[in-house]
């Protein structure tokens, strides 16, 4: 992995080519201050951590199919965590109305 932008964009590396080539990028949203009311607006569109984690959970979940093991059921489970604690996250900010705000 390489970091391009801090927490917002990636190069990733290929797994066989041991050249060092990074052919896949991997950029999540990316939003600044707009000034007012401290709201966020797009800079950089792109993904988001809980996308990602639903991409990791198939890939996981396709594996166990193929090759099962308790590592991959344990990852799976923590993955689903993962996701139930950033969805927890973004429905507080919802309820607290500072959800795409740069507020705590």
């Amino acid at each position: 992995m390489k970091i391009i932008r801090e927490g917002h964009l990636y190069e990733l590396e290929m797994f066989e080519d041991k050249s060092g080539r990074y052919d896949q990028s991997l950029q999540f949203i990316e939003k600044i201050p707009s000034g007012k009311n401290n709201e966020l607006v797009t800079e950089y569109d792109g993904t988001t951590n809980e996308e990602v984690l639903k991409v990791l959970i198939n890939r996981m979940e396709y594996l166990q199919d193929k090759f099962p093991c308790e590592e991959n059921m344990f990852t799976i489970s923590c993955l689903y965590e993962a996701l139930r604690w950033l969805n927890k996250r973004t429905s507080d900010r919802l309820k607290r109305n500072v959800e795409g705000k740069q507020i705590k």
